[in-house]
């Protein structure tokens, strides 16, 4: 999201800015449809591909040099760290389809609007996804931009303007430095994609718990189970005013479950199974993908898929980074302590990670 995070924007009322009780960090919801469709892809690619069908796959897969524009000053790549993926969700309005999707108003650019840290343990049994508060203020490490120049060092910036402002490999080097954890490989994927992915499932089941009414995203749900189509999942991980508070912190529990949802719907459904459907699903998925340069290929995730045969949706681990309301703004968040470090630690170690440290001081409602 852009600077205005936990400020007024396009769908803030007519009030202005909520008063400190209400001002809490809003929910992001869309931080899952990026974890979402990246695993979905790792989970298809291993299906395999007929050889006429790879080269336009394999097409269009875009890929960032993480390792070049960060060189050596990272993290030691512990033996038994297992995999850790940095998953980022684009709320980029370029192209009609994402401008549309993405609620319109006059945006440039792009922003990383929902950010995961997906760790898999070594033998690839379990997952857990730590998902990172966008309105986390964080110190923005020395980075070097796309083009070559060097963008110093800051405190207290807002971690989803990282993105924006430095690029996608500034914002792998921020979650290394905040968490001492060695980011295996990078996962990108916008709105339109997100969408088109859903739509090519066949839509996703969730469970209603309460009824949402939100006018901003057009979600209208009552409570009870329902499938959702590629739009309707859009505004169900986006939406804020429906659910809780309306902070960023609550939709982070929305889009977490409807990651399992989804993954569970792949697993149920048994696409791999289904070439045709396998390939509607790949094709909608690497079109909206953007990976580091070592996943890259459609061969490069098909390799890492089959490592993931074993993990299953249902035993999948979600966690939200413990944060606590910032003391100076009231609109923005911090680490928690010792609760982070405990976390992060035990994501480093591939340890099991204590009850203690999933516990938030900063809850969202």
């Amino acid at each position: 999201m852009s600077h205005d995070a936990m400020t007024p924007d396009s769908h803030d009322g007519p009030d202005g800015p909520r008063s400190r009780r209400a001002a809490k960090p809003r929910k992001r919801r869309r931080g899952l449809k990026i974890t979402l469709g990246v695993l979905v892809v790792l989970l298809l690619a291993g299906g395999g591909t007929a050889y006429w069908l790879y080269s336009s796959l394999d097409g269009n897969i875009k890929g960032v040099d993480i390792d070049k524009a960060l060189g050596q000053d990272r993290p030691e790549k512990l033996p038994t760290a297992g995999q850790n993926l940095l998953v980022l969700g684009s709320d980029s309005r370029a192209g009609a389809e994402n401008k549309e999707l993405g609620g319109g108003g006059d945006v440039s650019g792009a922003r990383s609007d929902t950010a995961l840290v997906v760790h898999i343990p070594e033998g690839r049994q379990e997952a857990v996804a730590v998902s990172i508060p966008r309105d986390t203020l964080v110190t923005r490490p020395e980075c070097v931009k796309e083009d070559g120049s060097t963008s110093p060092s800051a405190e207290r910036v807002m971690f989803n303007s990282v993105y924006s402002q430095v690029g996608p490999a500034c914002v792998v080097k921020t979650v290394e430095k905040m968490s001492g954890v060695r980011i295996d490989h990078y996962m990108e994927i916008n709105f339109a994609g997100f969408k088109d992915l859903v739509d090519a499932i066949g839509g996703v089941s969730v469970d209603v718990e309460e009824p949402i009414h939100d006018k901003s995203s057009g979600l209208d749900l009552t409570a009870g189970t329902h499938k959702l189509d590629g739009t309707q999942s859009l505004a169900y991980v986006r939406t804020r005013h429906g659910v809780g508070d309306g902070s960023d912190l609550g939709r982070i529990g929305l889009q977490q479950q409807f990651l399992l949802a989804l993954l569970t719907e792949v697993k149920s459904q048994d696409l791999l199974g289904s070439p045709t459907t396998t390939y509607k699903i790949a094709d909608s998925a690497t079109k909206a993908l953007t990976t580091d340069e070592g996943l890259a290929s459609l061969t490069s995730l098909s390799e890492f898929a089959r490592s993931m045969n074993g993990v299953d949706p249902s035993t999948m681990e979600t966690i939200m980074l413990p944060v606590a309301y910032d003391k100076t703004d009231p609109n923005r968040v911090v680490a928690a302590q010792p609760q982070a470090d405990d976390l992060w630690k035990a994501i480093r170690e591939d340890a099991t990670i204590p009850e203690s440290a999933k516990k938030s001081p900063a809850t969202g409602g």
